[in-house]
């Protein structure tokens, strides 16, 4: 439901960017300079669709690849003075989201959840095999 929402309200909003996008960009920003596999891993995206995505953020100027000095079929992922800017753009969509989506939920509720999600999280890691 969040993500369907958040697809319904980028579309709304008519931003240069999809939720799937804002995410990896965030990533990016996050950490600037990763390979395409790192930031695959942080955002939970196999090859394939990180791949994908990173295409198209290159191609929106978005993002700059640079083949790494080492191997040539490998890229570090920076972002652009562009990128910032859609990204920045959407942040306050995003945080309003957010607050609606727990909306009359307590702190000490939040907590609790993320504790028992991260337990999940940290039970699920242990089985996960994506090709990074």
């Amino acid at each position: 439901m969040v993500r369907a929402i958040a697809n319904h309200r980028f579309a709304q909003e008519k931003y240069s960017i999809t939720p799937e996008q804002f995410t990896v960009l965030t990533a990016i920003i996050d950490h600037d300079g990763l390979y395409q596999r790192q930031i695959g891993a942080l955002t939970l995206k196999d090859r394939p669709n990180i791949t994908r995505i990173i295409n198209i953020l290159e191609k929106a100027e978005l993002v700059t690849k640079t083949p790494d000095v080492n191997k040539r079929k490998i890229y570090k992922i920076n972002i652009t003075e562009k990128g910032r800017q859609a990204h920045q753009k959407v942040v306050p969509s995003v945080i309003k989201h957010w607050q609606e989506t727990v909306d009359g939920i307590s702190d000490e509720e939040l907590e609790s959840c993320l504790k028992v999600l991260n337990k999940i999280k940290e039970n699920l890691e242990k089985n996960l095999n994506i090709q990074i």
